[in-house]
Parts: structure tokens; sequence; C-alpha cells
């Protein structure tokens, strides 16, 4: 599949100011539902895909803190066609962590088809993986693939056809921790890829702690009892990564339980800032002062940190814009016996949590919650959110722990200013990581998710709000002035109606829903009720400057960010 091509031109009109101010179009998110779309259908597609992958991530009944996390996947076109193939890089085992069954590339047939194309790899991963980060760090037009491991990580450079080369010991600097999330991004805006990866304990595969006790119940330890390990700052400098951490201000805080991470402009400065997730502990928000360097707002902003004043357990992130002030809102997925977390960003400084506004909060408690993601599943125009599960104690059941060790996948469907839980019908499972993209080209979002110790499976959006031809507009971004960083990490792009309002806006992110890659590609579903109209798309690239291009509801487009003449 292929993207049809639409070139934009620079405008000067002021996307947005700092603190919301300026001339930018209203910016309250269109939230129109589709009387004709009824709820959202999701089914599981996996039989016939080609799609057949175990993961292993230790052996099952887990009994070291090593063996619950799982690993991450990752977005990525491979082979240059335009369509989204997938990487995954796969776990090992206790006894040797060095010596699993090996990293896995499949490649996007179309129609929800998938072929494994791991032998023309070129290298064969083994080590025990977690999180994926891609990115094209070295700018020669083929995407790369960061791998956080136990132990030394990993970076392939991809040579095109699906072939990779092992970096890892020219461009990474020495590291033997546990690193589970990472992300490229931007940090200094000198136009190519930098890397955060977020350090989480020390631990030994075959000394682990003495069990610990969870409401009465003996259990695998951890992460409290372990040291933290610190994360760390990459700043690119076009053939290695240089460790400027304490430089940067990363060490400025103590070293915490960080398994996830999000870049996005979270203080609408137009500089890229960092969400961290942390496990057990307040969550970090590295806000960027312009020049590459950070300080954390986590607990000033608000956003550390839920309404009860409680550190979380936080696995999955999801960004979004829930109230419609044009800023980017975060979804947190924690541990049982409590709720996910939504964070409303009210000015680009202060967050507010308002988990039980808006309906997020009860219907969690009993799920211990993983990747997670806002998406438009049944094209009304504004954000659903889907979500996986699973707890990490074997022997946890409703009557032990009020949670399951298989749970169902969390479906939440926006209607007016509040998310109602559904039923997925998709089954309960033990699982981690999750990804959305368009992957059979039909312009609305499936998703891929990973089991622990499991297997991979592929789900079809089959809502019939969905199906209509000019229901979405896909948008990808190409940025020839930043040819690191060509697919625009750091922007934000908005769908305007025909009278120049805001319909929504989405956030290029680097990094994921957990320990994973999002995609490339920028989803809308369009309202009915501006379907056929003349629409736009406006997009602030991270250098500051705007683009617009003219469209129709069911296009599909690249919007190119072109170097002055």
């Amino acid at each position: 599949m292929s993207l049809a091509l639409c070139v934009v031109l620079l405008l000067t009109a002021p996307f947005s100011a700092p603190g919301g101010q300026g001339t930018d179009p209203d910016p309250t998110a269109r939230v129109a539902a589709d009387p004709a779309a009824g709820a959202i259908q999701l089914v599981d597609a996996t039989a016939g895909s080609g799609l057949s992958m175990v993961t292993t991530s230790g052996r099952g009944p887990s009994t070291h803190i090593l063996e619950v996390k799982g690993g991450g996947i990752a977005l990525i076109d491979v082979d240059g066609d335009g369509d989204e193939d997938l990487f995954f890089p796969n776990g090992a085992t206790l006894l040797a962590p060095d010596a699993g069954p090996g990293a896995r590339l499949f490649e996007n047939l179309g129609g929800l088809r998938f072929a494994d194309i791991t032998d023309r790899m070129g290298v064969a991963h083994r080590r025990w993986s977690f999180g994926v980060a891609r990115g094209d760090v070295n700018a020669d037009g083929h995407e790369d693939l960061f791998i956080a491991c136990l132990g030394p990580d990993t970076l392939l450079l991809g040579e095109g056809g699906g072939q990779f080369r092992d970096a890892s010991a020219q461009w990474l600097p020495p590291d033997e921790d546990w690193n589970t999330g990472a992300a490229f991004a931007d940090v200094d805006g000198d136009g190519d890829l930098d890397l955060y990866v977020c350090g989480y304990v020390e631990a030994d595969p075959v000394r682990p702690l003495p069990p610990a006790q969870f409401k009465g119940i003996e259990v695998l330890s951890g992460p409290r009892g372990y040291p933290a390990q610190p994360d760390r700052l990459l700043l690119n400098d076009g053939s290695r990564f240089l460790d400027v951490s304490a430089e940067r201000g990363i060490r400025t805080v103590p070293d915490r339980y960080a398994l996830n991470v999000v870049a996005a402009d979270f203080t609408g400065d137009g500089h890229v800032d960092l969400f961290v997730g942390n496990d057990s502990q307040p969550d970090t928000l590295w806000v960027n002062d312009g020049k590459g360097s950070f300080i954390d707002r986590g607990t000033p902003s608000g956003v550390a940190i839920n309404l009860d004043g409680s550190g979380q357990a936080t696995m999955g992130i999801a960004v979004g814009d829930v109230d419609g002030n044009g800023r980017p809102d975060i979804v947190t997925t924690n541990f049982s016996s409590d709720t996910n977390t939504l964070h409303l960003n009210l000015d680009g400084q202060f967050f507010d949590d308002r988990t039980s506004q808006f309906g997020v909060g009860a219907p969690s408690r009993t799920w211990c919650g993983w990747g997670a993601a806002f998406a438009d599943l049944d094209h009304d125009g504004d954000e659903d959110l889907l979500g996986v599960n699973g707890h990490v104690y074997p022997q946890a059941t409703k009557t032990l722990m009020d949670s399951d060790y298989r749970q169902p996948v969390m479906l939440m469907r926006r209607e007016g200013s509040r998310f109602i839980t559904q039923e997925a019908g998709l089954g309960s499972h033990v699982d981690r990581s999750m990804v959305m993209a368009d992957l059979d080209g039909d312009g609305d979002l499936d998703a891929v998710v990973l089991e622990l110790n499991g297997p991979v499976r592929v789900i079809r959006n089959e809502s019939a709000g969905a199906k209509q031809p000019d229901g979405s507009v896909l948008v990808r971004l190409s940025d020839a002035t930043a040819p690191g960083n060509r697919s625009g990490i750091g922007s934000v792009v908005a769908l305007l109606d025909a009278d120049g309002k805001a319909i929504a806006r989405r956030w290029m992110v680097g990094g994921g829903p957990f320990q994973s890659t999002a995609s490339r590609d920028i989803h809308f579903g369009v309202p009915v009720d501006a379907r056929g109209s003349p629409l736009t798309v406006l997009v602030r690239w991270p250098d500051g400057t705007q683009t617009r291009t003219p469209l129709t509801s069911g296009s599909r487009v690249v919007v190119e960010h072109a170097a002055m003449p």
C-alpha cells in the first residue's frame, strides 16, 4: 500500500502561542456522536493472518520480577512500501538471559496478512529485551531500532529491504543496566533524533529477593526492595550517542523505577518534553528549557501523583486531547486495586486529576493495566480509549486479590463528556504491549497485542461507524528540513473543518503505549456533519513553522515540510 502524496506550503500564521493565546482557530474539539455508529466492534483476526509468534519472557508461572514485564512492539516500514511492518524484540529466560529464541520481523502484506521475514534481517538479536524505539538515527532514509535490554542495549541500523546491521558498539555508550521503555525525539532542536532510556531495577536473574506479601498472599518481590537504575538521556552527534544525563538535568532527581516514556510538547512552547511513567513511585515530567536541558515539573504541575496525593505504578501512557482545549492530556494505566488516572492539561503548566469525572477510574480498579492508546474507533470525531490488562502475580484471583490473573481488554467508548466502558468481547489474557495503526488500509485503526508468554494477536476494527469510506483522514508527516527526524516527532497536527474550527488534535510522539513505538500515521475520525465538506490539516512542526493542506474526508496524505527556497 502506498500513500498519496500531498505537498503543502509554509504559512506564517501562528499555530498556537505559549499559554494558549494567539490567532489559532477555535481549539475546542468537536464532540459529535454518530447515531448510526452504535457500539464499537473489535474482532480477533489472528487466525489466517500469518502473525504466528508466541512470546518469551522467562517461564510461567512467573517467580522473578524479570519475568513479568514482557516485551515491546515496533511499527516500522522496513521495505519502504508505506505500510507498517511489525518488529518484536522478544525475551529470554532466567537460565539463559542472553540466549532467547530471538527477535522476529513480520512484513505487512495488506489485508491484515503478514509474512515472517526474520531470516532477512541479517542479525540475530537474542538478548532478553523489553522496550523498542524506532527512528532514523543516521539520517540515511532507513529506519533503525533501539532495543532496551537486560544488560547491554542494542542498536540495529536499517539498510533497506528488512536488513539490519548491529551498530551497538559504535553508537551506544557502555551500559549494563536493566532498561525498559525508550523514546526517540529531537530534544535539542538540531534536526536529528536523540534518545531517552528508562532504567528500572538492579536484578540478578539467578538471585531474586525473597518473596513479598500482597493482600496477605506470598508473591514475587519487586520493584520495592531492589535498587533503582538510572534513566539516561543520549544526544545524537551524527555518528554516536553521548550520555549527557548529568549535564542536562536528568540526574537532579533520585533514580526511580521507570517503565515507560512518551516524548511530546506538553507545555505548548514548541519544545519536546518527556513524560516518564514510574512503577510504585511518582511519575516524572521533564520540561525542556528549549536547549535540550530538563527540569522535573512532575510534582509542581500535579501530574506526578493522583488526586489522593499518591504515586502510582504506571505502566501504559496514552496522550490525547480529552477536554478539547488543544493541549495533550495524559491517561496512565496502573496496578490493580488502584485506578487508571486521567490528568487534564489545563494550560501547559498545570494538570488536574479528572479520573472520576470522565468515568475512567472505577471500571479499572480490578485491572492491572499496561499498553493503552487513544483512538477514534467509531469515527465520530472524538477519541475512545483502548488498553490491555493482565496481572503480574500468577496466583491472583478475584477472591484473593480482587483481580484475576487473566483479564479482559479495556474498551472505553467516548460518549459526550464521559468514557463508557464496553465489553470488548476478546476474551481474557495476560497482555502487556499494544500498538495501533491502520494495518489493512481501510481507513480505521486496528491493534496488535502482545501477551506475556503467549501468542501475539491482531485485532481488526469492524465498528459500523468506521466503515464509511469518507469517515477518516490519515496523515503522515515528512520533514525534509530534518532528515534525521523526517517523521516529525514533536509535531502537533490539527484537523480543521470548513469554518476553520478544530475538529481534533493529535501529537506525533516518541515512545508509545508501553515499551513500544507508536505509529507514524496520524489518524482522525471525521464526524458525519463534516464529511464531504472541505477540511484542512494544520501542522506545527518541531521548528515552529506551520503548514496547511486542504483535503476532504476519506483522504490519505503525506504532508511535506520543505526547506525554504
